[in-house]
């Protein structure tokens, strides 16, 4: 089973910029006054339009599985970006998260032996 998130955002571009060139991220495109970003098995839509009324926000954290939870945040611990660092949870698992250029809380985990 897979998800698709249908996020509102300031701008398509600065959105696309940011995922694509800060987290490494595929960006396309996907029609009038949105982008689709993808890694990790995951995909996320943002779109320009006001459809609800609302500014961007989320009440939430958006969680990504990845495979190798310490090389990932190798790459980023040092962008600015990091709203947690890498840790050990209680639950069973590495997690670490970063704020994305909208405000959203865009965590990417791994699970432990012990966890799956």
């Amino acid at each position: 089973m897979s998800l698709t998130i249908l996020l509102r955002c300031h701008d398509t571009e600065q959105t696309r910029i940011f995922y694509e060139s800060v987290l490494g991220f595929h960006t396309t495109a996907t029609a009038d006054g949105t982008v689709t970003v993808a890694q990790h098995g995951a995909q996320l839509i943002f779109t320009s339009q006001d459809l609800w009324q609302k500014p961007p926000g989320l009440s939430g954290t958006i969680y990504i599985h990845v495979k190798d939870v310490e090389e990932y945040f190798a790459t980023l611990q040092n962008n600015g970006c990091v709203a947690w660092p890498l840790q050990a949870m209680p639950y069973g698992g590495k997690e670490f998260a970063v704020t994305d250029c909208n405000g959203y809380l865009v965590a990417f985990r791994q699970l432990t032996q012990a966890a799956v």
